[in-house]
């Protein structure tokens, strides 16, 4: 999917300012409402655009221990195993990956103590061969996807400027 100049200015509002109004976004940007909403329709029909619900925090949540559990899973099992993780709350998202093990899930949990029972959890699920657990120390660099877009958009509007 391409995206352009104003598409790129789009999407830096709806990540600086994401409880905006459309009318106010399209007073901001100097576009009308009509293109605005076209544009964020086609975002999200896309693709690019994927939700528009609240960040939540695990850790004011009460769950302030944050681990990677890479799952190593039985060949034939990957499906079933996946299946059963999302079954479990404290799994905030999980991924099939190549490397060392097959399945490398986010877990949160209310204390190191929780985390134990939650990784003895996925140990005694059918499919599950082993774990490896990695504490998380400090988050270094948030999730963020705007300087990604920043780029993009730096690239789109390069051909532009020659």
């Amino acid at each position: 999917m391409a995206v352009d100049e104003l598409d790129t200015r789009i999407l830096r509002l709806l990540l600086e300012q994401p409880r905006t109004s459309v009318r106010e976004y399209a007073r901001v940007l100097g576009v009308a409402r009509g293109t605005l909403q076209a544009r964020l329709d086609r975002l999200e029909r896309e693709g690019v655009i994927t939700g528009s619900g609240p960040s939540l925090s695990a850790a004011a949540l009460g769950h302030p221990v944050l681990a990677f559990v890479h799952i190593e899973v039985t060949q034939g099992h990957l499906d079933e195993v996946g299946d059963a993780l999302a079954a479990v709350p404290e799994i905030i998202e999980a991924f099939s990956i190549t490397g060392g093990g097959d399945l490398l899930t986010r877990v949160v949990a209310r204390d190191n103590g929780h985390l134990e029972d939650v990784v003895q959890q996925l140990i005694q699920m059918p499919g599950v061969v082993r774990t490896r657990t990695e504490m998380a120390l400090r988050e270094r660099v948030p999730h963020r996807l705007l300087p990604l877009v920043e780029s993009i958009g730096r690239a789109a509007a390069a051909p532009q400027q020659r």
